[in-house]
């Protein structure tokens, strides 16, 4: 199951979705561009969610950890 792009309260991140069944999280960003990101387990995505900074604990725990591709805006 996929969720629902989530919007996510960032100066980075605009929105997050998640695909259950390829472990893929989307990111857009506020400039409109979307990455996709591969092999991200599911809790990762619930803990994005609930990080009290979007965008540190995406440059924490995401960028540069995954591999990802770069998706139409």
């Amino acid at each position: 199951m996929t969720s629902v792009p989530v919007e996510l309260p960032s100066t980075s991140l605009f929105k997050a979705a998640y695909d259950d069944q390829r472990a893929i999280l989307q990111i857009q960003f506020r400039d409109g561009t979307t990455y996709d990101y591969a092999s991200v387990p599911p809790e990762l995505f619930h803990a994005l969610l609930a990080a009290p900074s979007k965008g540190v604990f995406f440059n924490h725990h995401i960028r540069g950890r995954f591999p990802f591709v770069k998706g139409d805006a």
